[in-house]
Order: C-alpha cells, then sequence, then structure tokens
C-alpha cells in the first residue's frame, strides 16, 4: 500500500509521489521564539514528527530530508525582549533551548535542518530584487510590498477570493500600499530594532518571505511537502506561495500541503483569560509525562479540532502504563527483537492512510491483548517485539519499561516533574514496610503505604514480593 495523503491545494486525499525518491522533501513552520511554547504549538511538531518517521520508513532514514525553521526576527520578539528588559539575541536563544527541551520530552525527533531567520537575510534580500524585477513587488517610504493583484491564483490554497480574504482578515491601512492586500517583504528597522543593509534601506524581512527563502535554500524551488497549522493557511502560507511561485518563473512551492486542526482545551478556544492556557513546560513541570502528552495529541485524527484536558492527560498516561507494564513482564529480549522487525501491516497501513493515527493507536490495543494472551516466551517475545516496532512509528513505547514503570526519567530534556521521593528511598519505604507487617504491625504498614501513595507511588504486593511504579 502506497502512501496517502490529504492535499489542502487539492481538497482531497491523493496518492504521495515524492519528486524524487531518494530525496524526499519535508518542510514545517517552526516556532517564533519569544516565549514558551504551548500545547497548541505542539501539536504540528507532533503530527509531522509521526509523518517523518513513517516517510523514513517508507524511504529510507537516509533518504529524507526534514526542514523546520526558528523565525529568531519578528515583531513579537523585538516587543517581548523590550518587555523583559534583554537583549533580543539573549531571548532567543533562551527560548530556542525551552523548546528543543520541550519537544525532547514530547519525542520529537530532531529535523535533519533547523535554519534560523536570520542566517538567510541575504537570499531573502536576492529574493525581494527578484519580485521586484519581475513587476510583483514594489518599494515604498522604505518598506518594499508584495503586489497581490500581480498573481492571478492568489486566493488558490485557502479558497477564498480576494475580497472575502481582505474582509476575514486583519488588513494592515496603510499610505504606502497600492492595494489593501497587499503585504510587507522588507519593512525599515527603527533605531535600536534589529536591521540588515539593503537595496531599500536597512531594515528586517517580513515573516513570509523568510520561509520562502529557507525552503528554497535547504530543499529548492519546489519540494514534496509543506506542513504547518490550519490557522497558517491564509494569510502565511498563502504568501509563501504567492512570492515563491512569482519569484521562480511559476514553480509551484510545495506539491503537497497538509495543515493540522486546532487544539481546544476543556471544549473551548485556549486563552489566558479563561485560564485554560497552558505551555508544555507547565504541563512537564505539574508531572504530565512527555509521551502521555504525545499520545493525548495522537489520540484524534490530525485534520479533526483536538479537545485536551488533564483527566484525558491522565488517561494517556493510564494507557501507557498498561502498555509498559505488559512490555516489561515480557522481559528484555523484546527490544532487541523489535529492531529487526517489521511494523504491524495494520497498524503501517493505518498511518499510510492520511496519517490515521486514531486507528493506529486502535490497532496497538490489539497487540497488546496479543502480547497478555501469548502462552509462552517465545509468543511473548514475538507480540513484544510487534508492539514495540509500532509504538515506534507513532514515537511510542521506546523507553525501558521499568524506568518508565517507576518513574525514572529517560529523556535528556531534564524538565520531567519533580520526583519527590528518590527509588532509593521508595525501597527503603518498602523495606520498612516489608519489617512492619512481618511484626504484625499493620497500622505502621498502612501508614507508610499511605505516605507511598500521596507521594505518586503505588504498591502492588504478591507471593513473589512488593514491587512498585510511580502514578
Amino acid at each position: 500500500m502506497s502512501i496517502h495523503l490529504h492535499n489542502t491545494l487539492s481538497r482531497r486525499k491523493e496518492a504521495f509521489a515524492p519528486i524524487d525518491p531518494a530525496n524526499v522533501r519535508l518542510y514545517v513552520c517552526g516556532p517564533t521564539v519569544y516565549d514558551l511554547a504551548h500545547i497548541g504549538n505542539a501539536r504540528p511538531v507532533v503530527v509531522f514528527d509521526t509523518l517523518y518517521r513513517l516517510l523514513r520508513h517508507v524511504y529510507g532514514d537516509r533518504h529524507v530530508t526534514y526542514v523546520r525553521n526558528i523565525t529568531d526576527v519578528e515583531d513579537k520578539i523585538i516587543a517581548a525582549a523590550a518587555a523583559n528588559g534583554e537583549p533580543i539575541d539573549a531571548l532567543t536563544r533562551r527560548t530556542a533551548v525551552a523548546y528543543h527541551e520541550d519537544m525532547a520530552a514530547l519525542n520529537a525527533l530532531p529535523p535533519t535542518f533547523e535554519p534560523r531567520a536570520t542566517e538567510h537575510i541575504d537570499g531573502m534580500v536576492a529574493m525581494i530584487a527578484t519580485l521586484i524585477e519581475r513587476g510583483f513587488a514594489y518599494a515604498a517610504e522604505g518598506h518594499v510590498l508584495f503586489n497581490v493583484p500581480s498573481m492571478a491564483e492568489y486566493g488558490r490554497l485557502s479558497g477564498r477570493s480576494l475580497d472575502e480574504m481582505i474582509a476575514g482578515a486583519r488588513v494592515e491601512v496603510a499610505p504606502y500600499k497600492k492595494h489593501p492586500a497587499d503585504f510587507v517583504l522588507w519593512k525599515p528597522a527603527r533605531t535600536g530594532e534589529p536591521g540588515w543593509d539593503s537595496p531599500w534601506g536597512r531594515g528586517r524581512p517580513g515573516w513570509h518571505i523568510e520561509c520562502s527563502a529557507m525552503s528554497k535554500a535547504l530543499l529548492g524551488e519546489t519540494f514534496d511537502i509543506h506542513g504547518g497549522g490550519i490557522d497558517l493557511i491564509f494569510p502565511h502560507h498563502e504568501n509563501e506561495i504567492a512570492q515563491s511561485r512569482c519569484a521562480h518563473d511559476g514553480a509551484p512551492l510545495a506539491r503537497y500541503w497538509m495543515h493540522n486542526g486546532f487544539v481546544q482545551v476543556n471544549g473551548e478556544k485556549m486563552s489566558k483569560s479563561l485560564g485554560n492556557f497552558f505551555t508544555v513546560r507547565e504541563l512537564l513541570e505539574q508531572g504530565h509525562r512527555g509521551e502521555a502528552i504525545r499520545l493525548a495529541l495522537l489520540s484524534a485524527h490530525y485534520r479533526q479540532p483536538l479537545d485536551i484536558t488533564r483527566d484525558g492527560l491522565g488517561e494517556a498516561k493510564a494507557m501507557l502504563d498498561r502498555f509498559y507494564a505488559a512490555l516489561d513482564k515480557a522481559g528484555t529480549g523484546a527490544a532487541t527483537a523489535a529492531e529487526s522487525a517489521e511494523p504491524p501491516f495494520d497498524l503501517l497501513a493505518a498511518l499510510e492512510d492520511d496519517l490515521n493515527t486514531p486507528l493506529a493507536l486502535s490497532h496497538l490495543h490489539e497487540l497488546l491483548a496479543r502480547l497478555n494472551k501469548a502462552g509462552d516466551a517465545g509468543a511473548r517475545g514475538v507480540a513484544a517485539a510487534a508492539l514495540k516496532r509500532g509504538g515506534a512509528l507513532l514515537g511510542l513505547l521506546q523507553q525501558d519499561p521499568a524506568g518508565w514503570l517507576r518513574g525514572t526519567r529517560t529523556l535528556s530534556a531534564g524538565v520531567d516533574a519533580v520526583i519527590v521521593l528518590s527509588d532509593g528511598k521508595i525501597d527503603q519505604l518498602i523495606e520498612a514496610r516489608t519489617v512492619a507487617r512481618k511484626n504484625r504491625d499493620f497500622a505502621e504498614a498502612d501508614r507508610i503505604r499511605s505516605e507511598l501513595l500521596q507521594a505518586g507511588v503505588i504498591l502492588e504486593d504478591s507471593a513473589a514480593g512488593t514491587t512498585w511504579r510511580r502514578a
């Protein structure tokens, strides 16, 4: 079965045929690094990380190039740095580090390339100059603007007319614009703001031109897949298409456009005023596991809206506990066997059908049931290997099972929940409880169990002894 993807540009599901199977190229709009990433920012990272994993499986790790940019010069960054009283480069460095830590906690693989806008100013200036030369852009009062009416197919991606787009968007009114929809390619830099010399004066690029220049530099004029959140269809992706096609003799920017749906919290749009706005960092520090957040983000089809609740994150953690408990009982051989195992056919087919992660997760549950019913060590090993291999395509179940169940952090991010009791302290308390039970001091044994439970440690007594895991 071949990969089929829903193409926003054609509004239908299409068979995916890369331009060059030896170099499948994917570009996804990355963060503007002025603040911590919220849960809505995390959804495209997890969605397109899953696509990246699928493409690597189908075409080979060395034959997929994934570019996710960092916007490190933009009005929001300048405003945040001023509000914080810190240099802009210090803010962008600090925020980029936090972003990398938080996305690593969600098991997101690093992209092949992660260009920063400030590293590609020359390419942006060159593209703007080409657009002016070809009559698609004009200079006015230190600005350079794209002349939207000059692009005959403007609006094809969003499927709206120019009048509809103007009516539905916050269009900046400026006397130097020839048309209300014209958008900025270059703007003058005020005193104290970052700026670069250009034929139109000292200034900085507009947001849209940044992605066009970076994708061209690393993926060429036309590449396979462009991804991002649904909120980027207009104006950002519409403007990317316009400026890139006009600069490149009409060549398409990307052949497939993919967009993930919005994230809601408790059924409502995220808003600080409603108290339902939270960052990935906050969730991690409150004790939610990164892999549980990832599982929750994969629980709905990527094109549909997704409702995130803390109860839902707790359910995702409990579900992962069941998976890891079964893998722990299967023994250590499963991890080695999983490295050479083929992904389960049904699970792979679900992902190849426009990243149907809910269906893929249902097949993961079928594998769990098969593992729990396995009657001998050989059957358990095969079932566990299939479970781990299927989980790998989803970015799940790759941690040490015993470590997961005991709460040991195997990620390098260093931002997961603070563990109040160390493993050694837990073992000491369990030993003290065992002694109390032997001495028939059941009140003390119950007190220790209660203390551990309050610290998030669950005890499981059996004939073989007492084991524990973190809630």
